[in-house]
C-alpha cells in the first residue's frame, strides 16, 4: 500500500494536515530537537516539552527546568536548549522540563492529533529513517521553524529524510520535493549552506557558534526521542 510522505513547513500550517495515520516528526534544529536528542542519548529519563515559560517554572520539584525565548536561557532556570547542557554527566537519570521558542510548540501542536510523535535531527538521521522505512505509516515532517515561519535548516532536514525515504514506495507533496531539491544543493556543506540562515546568526550574535556546528553533526546518535503521554522518552 502507498504510503504518503508530506513536509509541514511551519506549525502554523499544521491544521490542514491530518495526522491520525501519521508518524510526526518534529524537527528544530537549531537547536531544541538536536539537543532533545543528545539528552535521550545520554541517558534522560525524560523530557518533558511545555508551552509556556511558567508552566515550566511551575512544574514542581525533583526535575531539571530549561527555559529558552529568543535563543537565550531564560533568568533563573537551570539551563536552555543548548545541547552542550544534555550531557551524561548533567541529565543521566534526570526529567528535564522544557520549553523553547519554537520546538517545544511544534511538539504540541502535533500532539494533538497525530498517531505518534517522533524527534528529528541531524543527530539521529539515520536512525529516524531506519524506523519510519519500517513502520509502514505516513509520514509528515514538521518544521518548527521560527515563530510560526517557514525556516531553512529545519527544511533542510526534512528534505535528507525524504531524500531517504523516496525510494519507499511513498507519495511525496509538493513540499517534500521542495525540501528534497534544497538539501541537495547543501548536502555537502551543511555548515555552509546553513551560514545562510537568520537563525543561525542569531545564534552567531550570541555567542555561540558551537552549538550550530554540534547540530550539524550527522549520525552521532542512535537514540529516538518518542512522545509517550506528555513525556519525551527513548523509543524502544
Amino acid at each position: 500500500m502507498q504510503k504518503n510522505i508530506q513536509v509541514c513547513l511551519t506549525p502554523a500550517l499544521i491544521s490542514l494536515y491530518d495526522l491520525s495515520n501519521s508518524i510526526v516528526v518534529v524537527i528544530d534544529i537549531f537547536r531544541a530537537t538536536s539537543s532533545i536528542c543528545y539528552g535521550i542519548e545520554n541517558g534522560a529519563e525524560a523530557i518533558i516539552p511545555v508551552a509556556t515559560v511558567d508552566e515550566c517554572r511551575n512544574y514542581g520539584r525533583g526535575c531539571l527546568l530549561a527555559a529558552e525565548r529568543d535563543g537565550k536561557v531564560v533568568e533563573g532556570f537551570d539551563f536552555g536548549n543548548s545541547p552542550f547542557s544534555y550531557t551524561a554527566e548533567k541529565v543521566a537519570g534526570k526529567t528535564i522540563v522544557l520549553t523553547t521558542t519554537n520546538g517545544t510548540h511544534a511538539i504540541n501542536e502535533s500532539k494533538k492529533t497525530a498517531y505518534q510523535v517522533i524527534i528529528g535531527s541531524f543527530l539521529n538521521l539515520d536512525a529516524v529513517c531506519d524506523y519510519l522505512k519500517a513502520a509502514q505509516k505516513d509520514v509528515v515532517l514538521l518544521c518548527a521553524g521560527w515563530k510560526n515561519k517557514f525556516n531553512l535548516e529545519d527544511t533542510l532536514f526534512a528534505g535528507a529524510v525524504v531524500h531517504q525515504l523516496k525510494g519507499e514506495d511513498y507519495f511525496l507533496d509538493d513540499s517534500s520535493t521542495a525540501a528534497e531539491d534544497l538539501y541537495l544543493l547543501a548536502k555537502d556543506d551543511l555548515k555552509a549552506y546553513t551560514g545562510k540562515t537568520s537563525h543561525s546568526e542569531r545564534l552567531k550574535n550570541l555567542g555561540i557558534e558551537k552549538d550550530i556546528e554540534f547540530c550539524l553533526n550527522v549520525n552521532t546518535t542512535q537514540s529516538i526521542p518518542v512522545l509517550k503521554g506528555d513525556k519525551l522518552v527513548r523509543l524502544g
